[in-house]
Formats: structure tokens, C-alpha cells, sequence
């Protein structure tokens, strides 16, 4: 994030969370640039749903996207974030993966839940070919 704040592309019909309200877009691309700091944003079409966090990456993505929408209070959120970071930690052993949940944990420490849902995405994919491997 920049000194000019948060600055988001939309496309199309998009739509995005912001302090509660949903917000659609038009027909055509824009770009917002948030300038309130610590608003709840979230990209609706990024977002897993409740019932689609069903592995432990993924439901530490959706407890961040939690943090994200203000549904839950940023202090608790965080605490229990980095406690799942934790547990990932005890699964991915691998260099790449335990930097990226280093990644993770440091953008939540310093309140950046955008750098810490972005590292967490770059699991997905890995935590799906383990299950597959097990099987």
C-alpha cells in the first residue's frame, strides 16, 4: 500500500466488500483508490465461503478474509491467525512453503492482512497436492 492509499481495479460487475456494504461496479473497468486507513475491503470474487474452507490452509484464508470484513475484531483475528500460521508451520516443512508462511506471519504482525492473504493463496495449490498424495 502506497502513501495514497489502498488502490483497487474492478472489473466489470465486480464486486467488493467495504466496511460492510457490498459495492458493485458498472459495466465498464474502474480503479478506486481507498484512502481511509484500516478499512475492511474485500474482493468478493477472491473470497472462500464458509462451507468451501474445508482444509487448514484454506481456513486460514477465510479467517483472514475475516479480518478483512471487519467480522471479526482485528486483535482477536490476528492472535488466532498466527496461531493457525503456527500449525501450518508444523505441515509444510519444505524452504518455498515455510517462506511463505513467514511471509504470512510477518504481514500480520505488522497489520497487513492484504501480504498475509496473498502468501496464504500461494498454499492452496501445494496443500491440495498433498492431500492428493495421501490418497
Amino acid at each position: 500500500m502506497s502513501s495514497g492509499g489502498l488502490v483497487i481495479s474492478l472489473a466489470p460487475n465486480e464486486r467488493i466488500l467495504i466496511n460492510g456494504a457490498v459495492v458493485e461496479n458498472g459495466d465498464r473497468r474502474a480503479r478506486l483508490s481507498i484512502k481511509t486507513p484500516q478499512a475492511n475491503i474485500l474482493r468478493l470474487c477472491d473470497a472462500i465461503h464458509p462451507e468451501d474452507a474445508t482444509t487448514p490452509v484454506k481456513r486460514a484464508i477465510y479467517q483472514c478474509q475475516l479480518i478483512l470484513s471487519g467480522d471479526i475484531a482485528r486483535p482477536e483475528g490476528r492472535q488466532l491467525l498466527l496461531r493457525a500460521l503456527e500449525e501450518l508451520s508444523q505441515v509444510f516443512t519444505d524452504c518455498d512453503s515455510r517462506g511463505m508462511l513467514a511471509r504470512a506471519s510477518a504481514a500480520t504482525i505488522v497489520e497487513n492482512e492484504y501480504g498475509a492473504l496473498k502468501a496464504l493463496r500461494s498454499l492452496v495449490d501445494r496443500e491440495a497436492r498433498m492431500f492428493a498424495s495421501l490418497q
